[in-house]
C-alpha cells in the first residue's frame, strides 16, 4: 500500500432500501494501492442499471447502494506501480473494476467476460471483501488496468455514457464486422443505447434505418441523429418493404417484443445482435436456420475495446446527445428514465453540484 491511511470520507448520493429513493451518503473509498488510480469524479451517466439496482429489481441488492458506472473525470493520485496513467489525465471508469486478470479473457483484454466474473462498478463484493460503489460519488479509486484515457479535446459529460451505453453497441458492431461501409444497418430502440448505434453506424458508413414503435422519434431520427430511414413497426406494409433487405441488427430494446417479424428483415447471413434484456427470446427456427442468420447477444467489452471506442470517437467528433444534470435531480432522472422521457443519456454534473 502505498497510503496506509483511509483517503478522505466520499460523498455520495445512495439508495437505502428497494424503494430506491437516493440522498446524500458519506462513506469512505480504500486507500490507493500500488497499481490504483485516485480519480475525482466530474461526472457520471444515468444508466437503466441504476434504477435496476437501487430498486432492487433483481432482488441482489446491497444497500446502501451507490449506484453509476458511466464514471469521467480527473485522475489526482497515482499508486507508485501506475505506468499508464499520471495526475491529472483525464480517465473513464466503465461496468466493472476489477477481475481475475489471470484466464485467457482478461489476458485477452476481454476482462468483460472473465472466468470468475468481472467485479461490477457498484454493488458487487470486490477481492478485498467490501462492497463496490459506484459513481453518484465525489471520487473512486480503481486499478489503473480499469482506468481508460480520455483525450484532452473530448468532453468529460460526453465521454460518461460511452463507457457503458457507448462499449455496448461498440463492441457486437466490431465483433461481427458492421463497419463495412455500404452495408446496411436496423436499429431497434431509440433510446441511449440506440442512438449511440445509430452514431457508430453512420461512421461506419452503413446505410442506418431506425425500426421504432413511436412515429414521434422520426424528426430526430433522421435530422438529428443522421438515419437514413425510419420504419414504424407496427406499419405491416413499411416493413413488408424492408424485407431481407438488411446485413445486421442491432437491437437495444429490452421491453418483451416478437423477434421473427425483425429477423424477416436480416439477408441471408445476417447478423441480429441483442444488447437488451426482454424477459425472454422465442423465434422460430424458420427464421434462422434457412438464411444462415446468425442471432448474437452481448453486453459491455474488454478494455481494449473500450479504449479503442473512446479513441474512435474523439478522431471521427462522436458525441452522445445528452442532458446534463445536477445531482439534486437523481431521482426525477431515474423516474423519467423508467417513463423513457430522455434525448438520450443524463449525465450528471457531479463536480458542480455534488456538495
Amino acid at each position: 500500500m502505498d497510503s496506509q491511511t483511509k483517503t478522505e470520507n466520499c460523498l455520495g448520493w445512495a439508495a437505502t432500501d428497494p424503494t430506491g429513493v437516493l440522498s446524500p451518503y458519506k462513506f469512505s473509498r480504500r486507500p490507493l494501492g500500488s497499481d490504483d488510480v485516485s480519480i475525482k469524479i466530474t461526472h457520471c451517466g444515468v444508466c437503466y442499471a441504476d434504477v435496476i439496482w437501487s430498486r432492487n429489481m433483481f432482488g441482489d441488492s446491497i444497500y446502501p447502494l451507490v449506484p453509476g458506472h458511466e464514471i469521467a473525470g480527473i485522475v489526482k493520485e497515482v499508486g507508485s506501480n501506475v505506468q499508464r496513467i499520471k495526475v491529472g489525465d483525464l480517465v473513464g471508469v466503465g461496468t466493472y473494476v476489477n477481475s481475475c486478470r489471470n484466464c485467457e479473457y482478461c489476458n485477452d483484454g476481454v476482462e468483460v467476460q472473465c472466468v470468475k466474473g468481472p467485479v461490477l462498478t457498484f454493488n458487487h463484493i470486490d477481492i478485498d471483501g467490501t462492497v463496490t460503489k459506484g459513481g453518484y460519488s465525489s471520487h473512486i479509486v480503481v486499478h489503473e488496468r480499469y482506468c481508460f484515457k480520455i483525450p484532452n479535446n473530448y468532453p468529460l459529460a460526453s465521454a460518461a455514457p460511452l463507457l457503458c451505453a457507448g462499449i455496448t453497441v461498440y463492441t457486437p458492431m466490431m465483433r461481427y464486422n458492421m463497419n463495412q461501409p455500404g452495408k446496411s444497418l436496423g436499429v431497434i430502440g431509440l433510446g441511449g443505447l440506440g442512438h449511440m448505434a445509430v452514431k457508430f453506424g453512420k461512421a461506419f458508413g452503413l446505410s442506418v434505418t431506425v425500426l421504432s414503435t413511436s412515429i414521434s422519434k422520426k424528426e430526430e431520427a433522421l435530422s438529428l441523429l443522421g438515419a437514413d430511414n425510419f420504419v414504424v413497426t407496427s406499419d405491416q406494409e413499411q416493413m413488408k418493404g424492408l424485407s431481407k433487405s438488411l446485413d445486421f441488427i442491432i437491437d437495444t430494446a429490452s421491453g418483451d417484443h416478437p423477434f421473427d417479424p425483425y429477423l424477416s428483415l436480416l439477408k441471408s447471413a445476417g447478423v441480429y445482435a441483442l444488447v437488451g434484456f426482454p424477459s425472454e427470446i422465442k423465434f422460430s427456427p424458420a427464421s434462422l436456420n434457412p438464411g444462415m442468420k446468425t442471432f448474437a447477444g452481448s453486453v459491455t467489452g474488454g478494455t481494449k475495446m473500450i479504449q479503442e471506442m473512446i479513441g474512435f470517437c474523439a478522431a471521427r467528433k462522436i458525441y452522445p446527445q445528452i442532458e446534463v444534470i445536477p445531482i439534486q435531480y437523481a431521482n426525477e432522472a431515474l423516474e423519467r428514465l423508467v417513463k423513457k422521457d430522455v434525448k438520450y443519456r443524463f449525465v450528471i454534473d457531479i463536480e458542480n453540484t455534488l456538495k
